[in-house]
């Protein structure tokens, strides 16, 4: 369609990356020398459907084609003005020109549907030899937009294969800029952090960027505990943790969590998963980590799967990756007592009932949840 309406449309970006690497892309991004206007005016003559007009003052359409997939594509472009958060665009026909803005090397490539690599700025040899270089002056493209420093570490962390083979250069811009970290939006920097903490070296990543000085600017404690950053992560290293399972582990104290939420704006889930971490990631586990478990869960009617969750999470946070499997597969029994059942053989409402439940959760929990209704009954019985 481009090709009949006479204009260039190349694959962009992180697609061709992933393609020279061997790997599916996620998503495929489109490059083309169509301005927005020209594109929606091709589109309509074509019939093709377009939605999600916000990106069009940036020079992107969406068009849906046979209402089967939805493609994205943007016009080549040059930044004219820059915030370090945001950018004022002014659309170009020159391919170089796009490439130059971008952030990374490896990321500045084009592929032609016949195969032609468009490399302006050496990505493909820096992928191949695993390096990760921002494109043309680092200092420039990181204060175009600050969290490109954080985009940095991703994609070492994708990309090469062994931590520390970076280049002081890079990271001296890195730290002459971590301030301007400060004023991206906690949703923008939790994005990459998590993604960071996922990939390759979290460990040896994490300790960098604590001693280049991102901590304070990204919600990080001044005193996080590394030595336990690196056993957890050594812990979870095949179980695929929760990033903020591995992010606890910096964390001394459940205050910590808060004033990471406080920066990072996690989501409900993430915040109680830490505060859970923090609060039992020191219990006594020597009568069995999955018995341990079983008793959490006893002890918490009605969230009992939210929990189930949580405790799979601190088996992997300390590497019991056995009972992480029995666990997994465990369905709690139901207790046959309720509250129902305690006011019919008299037990009053209020907080004597809540005192009947709670001992025959315990005897529950004693019996290693064998007990019938009978049992537990008879059990309170004695105890009125």
């Amino acid at each position: 369609m481009f090709k009949k309406h006479n204009f260039e449309l190349r694959i962009a970006g992180g697609a061709v990356r992933d393609l020279l690497l061997a790997k599916v892309p996620h998503d495929v991004d489109f490059a083309t020398t169509a301005t927005p206007q020209e594109m929606k005016t091709m589109f309509e003559s074509e019939g093709i459907r377009m939605i999600n007009m916000n990106g069009e003052k940036h020079g992107t359409i969406t068009c849906r084609i046979h209402d089967a997939e939805n493609f994205e594509v943007t016009t080549l472009r040059r930044d004219v003005v820059t915030d370090g958060r945001h950018a004022e665009v002014e659309f170009t026909s020159d391919w170089a020109v796009d490439a130059e803005r971008r952030d990374l090397t490896i990321n500045s490539m084009f592929l032609g549907f016949d195969g032609t690599i468009y490399d302006f700025f050496n990505g493909n040899e820096d992928l191949q030899k695993q390096r990760i270089c921002f494109v043309g002056d680092a200092n420039k493209r990181i204060q175009e937009d600050f969290l490109r420093i954080l985009r940095y570490f991703r994609f070492y962390g994708r990309v090469v294969q062994h931590p520390g083979q970076h280049e002081r250069e890079t990271l001296n811009a890195i730290q002459r800029n971590v301030h301007g970290l400060a004023d991206i939006s906690g949703e923008r920097i939790w994005v990459e952090v998590k993604k960071i903490l996922v990939g390759r070296h979290a460990a040896h990543l994490v300790r960098l960027m604590m001693e280049l000085g991102l901590y304070p600017h990204i919600g990080f404690p001044a005193n996080s505990d590394l030595m336990e950053f690196d056993r957890v992560c050594e812990n979870c290293s095949n179980l695929n943790p929760q990033p903020l399972t591995l992010l606890s582990a910096l964390m001394r104290h459940e205050e910590e969590i808060y004033q990471l939420h406080k920066r990072l704006k996690l989501s409900n889930d993430e915040l109680h998963l830490g505060l859970f971490i923090v609060k039992h990631r020191h219990d006594d586990f020597s009568n069995g980590a999955f018995e341990h478990c079983q008793d959490i869960l006893c002890d918490t009617p009605g969230g009992a799967t939210k929990v189930k969750e949580q405790l799979c999470e601190l088996l992997k946070y300390t590497g019991q990756e056995s009972e992480l499997g029995r666990l997994t597969a465990y369905e709690l029994p139901k207790m046959p007592v309720n509250g129902h059942t305690l006011m019919q053989m008299g037990v009053a409402k209020g907080k004597p009932l809540g005192r009947a439940l709670d001992l025959c959760r315990r005897k529950f929990k004693e019996s290693r949840f064998t007990l019938t209704e009978k049992e537990l009954l008879e059990f309170i019985k004695d105890k009125k």
